[in-house]
């Protein structure tokens, strides 16, 4: 069985992403700081006929990102696709967002280390295995203020701009290695209650764009509008 590990795994697009991939012969490692809410996360794909397990990480402290990483591997023997979704499903310390003029080193830094270092971090983990295998697909989601920025996230589109450069470049990097990486820009508001104006879309309308990535490999980026 292959196997896709969702870090940040939660009960929106991470359970979503868990469904379209464990429907199509998937097992699933889910990955995120609370290890009860991911055994329930787990419980609900197992009641669907999904195996899933959960492993309790901090996108912030990285060695315990590697570490369930490994032991997902462990697990289930490889990991052939890794999804990384850094969105905070519940307060996150030292997280602040800042307009661009507000922005100082002190509040852009987390920001970078939650965007930018656990995504490289997660990768590193995986990659060597997949270059060996001549198989694999990394993806990577942000908002879609990493293509557009909206002044009231100022240090958060920042950083994950950094992000949105960064996968773009690795998967230049890796053509021709049997290895695909992409990055997801979602420019909606996921669930229902979203600001008035702003466009909205379920996990399970924007989660087939994942699939849609990882089968055709055909381009390193794509944004959801609705």
């Amino acid at each position: 069985m292959p196997t896709i590990a969702i870090t940040g795994a939660g009960p929106g697009m991470g359970l979503a992403i868990a469904r379209t991939f464990g429907s199509r012969g998937f097992d699933v490692a889910l990955i995120a700081r609370s290890k009860d809410k991911l055994d329930t996360l787990a419980g609900q794909l197992g009641g669907e006929g999904i195996t899933a397990e959960g492993f309790a990480a901090d996108i912030m402290d990285r060695p315990s990102l590697t570490a369930a990483l490994e032991a997902a591997k462990s697990r289930f023997g490889a990991i052939d696709v890794l999804e990384y979704s850094p969105a905070p499903h519940s307060p996150v310390p030292e997280i602040i967002i800042a307009a661009p003029s507000e922005s100082t080193v002190e509040n852009l830094q987390p920001q970078i280390e939650y965007y930018l270092y656990g995504a490289v971090e997660a990768a590193r983990a995986v990659l060597p295995s997949m270059r060996e295998a001549g198989a694999g697909t990394l993806l990577f989601t942000t908002g879609g203020g990493s293509v557009d920025p909206l002044p009231m996230l100022g240090n958060v589109n920042a950083a994950a701009a950094a992000l949105r450069n960064w996968v773009i470049n690795l998967n230049k990097e890796l053509t021709g290695s049997g290895v695909y990486a992409g990055h997801v820009a979602i420019g909606v508001w996921i669930g229902e209650g979203g600001p008035e104006g702003i466009p909205s879309a379920t996990p399970e309308q924007i989660a087939h764009l994942y699939w849609e990535l990882h089968e055709a490999r055909d381009r390193a980026e794509a944004v959801f509008t609705g």
